[in-house]
């Protein structure tokens, strides 16, 4: 099945090219099946490349998802145009009487800065509350996973030496995980962080499951059963240039800024990286939906 994104989002071009199947509200309607609704806050400030990235792994699913994309109401995106934001983003307050299977809150490039100095971190608060009574399944990304994990648990982050830059080796601890099915023993993932939430933190009577670990860069994927929510502390979702990007606009901004770590190929700026993570990416993303599509009620009202 497809992803159902507005007509005119930039993605859908890129999303078109790629082979990923979309589709318009007439022909949702049509199909006679009630969409997996997912909404996505998206906090990052390249607002048009996290929405492609995370559509482009919606759409890979078998599922047919509704995907609408939020915002913190009264922040102004520094990065993205004001139209686009008007015509393809809600505000939370406008959307919080909604209910949705699924909610993704991304990542933000705000690690160093301590919670309670986000300018939103009290509409941030709200709305990890309001996914416990609006929300079937959360998925929490890098900064907003550790943000939900010390909303509710009280996990501090802590400063890493360096950043934690590159394309990691990590190991499933949990293979019997429904969200890990599928999975090798090892795989990669992409990393971006100055920051980190460390396993000894994790209360005890929490119910938390580890599910994937890095001996390089620590936790990766939690399993929260208690708030819903999966927590995944690293950027899997990233495409092939994030990294590249990211490390270039360092160099250029004067930044000193180490190569990032088993991306390039013999570490040779110039060259094309290899993709090594987006199997896993689609499995962790097929998983969720398949798990939000077992359990959700089909009338999102039921339980109230």
């Amino acid at each position: 099945m497809p992803i159902k994104i507005p007509r005119n989002l930039p993605a859908r071009t890129q999303l078109e090219a790629e082979g990923v199947i979309l589709i318009d509200e007439s022909l949702a309607v049509r199909q006679g099946t009630r969409p997996i609704k997912i909404g996505l806050l998206n906090l990052m400030p390249n607002k048009i490349r996290t929405e492609t990235q995370f559509a482009r792994l919606l759409g890979a699913t078998p599922l047919q998802v509704n995907l609408i994309l939020v915002k913190i109401t009264k922040h102004i995106s520094r990065n993205t145009s004001n139209n686009h934001i008007i015509s393809f983003y809600q505000n939370w307050e406008d959307i919080r009487n909604q209910r949705f299977d699924g909610f993704i809150i991304t990542g933000a490039p705000i690690e160093k800065l301590k919670y309670e100095e986000v300018t939103y971190w009290e509409e941030m608060r709200h709305i990890f509350d309001w996914t416990q009574t609006n929300v079937h399944e959360c998925l929490n990304i890098c900064w907003g996973a550790q943000a939900a994990v010390y909303h509710f648990y009280g996990m501090q982050k802590y400063d890493l030496p360096k950043k934690a830059f590159g394309v990691f080796p990590h190991y499933a601890v949990d293979q019997t995980s429904p969200y890990l099915l599928g999975f090798s023993d090892n795989f990669f993932v992409p990393t971006s962080r100055w920051t980190e939430v460390r396993a000894d933190d994790i209360p005890v009577d929490s119910g938390i499951k580890i599910l994937v670990v890095s001996k390089d860069t620590g936790l990766c994927l939690l399993d929260d059963q208690q708030h819903r929510s999966l927590h995944m502390f690293n950027h899997i979702e990233y495409d092939l240039s994030s990294l590249s990007e990211e490390y270039f606009r360092d160099l250029k901004r004067g930044e000193s800024t180490e190569m990032p770590y088993n991306y390039f190929p013999n570490n040779d700026a110039s060259l094309v990286p290899e993709n090594l993570w987006h199997n896993e990416a689609k499995l962790l993303f097929y998983n969720w939906l398949n798990n939000i599509y077992q359990t959700t009620p089909f009338n999102l009202r039921e339980g109230e």
